[in-house]
């Protein structure tokens, strides 16, 4: 829907940990939890609530400056309607493959950038759209 004005208000609640592997590389795992709350102009609302885990699968040095991290976020994604009803649901996963490099600073992790990002799997499991009942609801 061309022109339809929304606000977004929520809450984002990051638990990470970071630990060293069996090859010395870090490894991270995080906890997140974000709570959103979608007002259209109408005045009706919809609350989007997402809890997942955010992983390094598997991690590699690959030798030439670069590291490739597998990575795995799951967990479920759910729209709520005005009546606490789940109007769209994604429990699904996916997998990710990103190439860093070190900038040749292997010591300075502030200096790393994204060589590339590839999904290598997409979401499984049932994967709603979430525009078309937001805007029914709020638009």
């Amino acid at each position: 829907m061309t022109g339809l004005t929304a606000v977004n208000s929520g809450t984002f609640h990051s638990d990470g940990k970071i630990r060293t592997s069996r090859t010395g590389l870090d490894v991270f795992l995080e906890h997140i939890t974000v709570d959103e709350t979608v007002t259209g102009p109408t005045g009706r609302s919809v609350r989007i609530h997402t809890t997942f885990i955010q992983k390094d699968l598997k991690i590699r040095d690959n030798g030439d400056g670069t590291i490739t991290i597998v990575q795995l976020p799951t967990g479920p994604s759910s729209v709520y309607g005005p009546n606490g009803k789940a109007i769209a649901r994604d429990p699904g996963q996916v997998r990710f493959r990103i190439v860093i490099s070190d900038n040749g600073t292997p010591d300075n992790p502030d200096d790393d950038f994204d060589v590339s990002f590839d999904l290598i799997k997409g979401s499984t499991g049932r994967s709603d759209d979430f525009c078309a009942p937001i805007v029914g609801v709020i638009g």
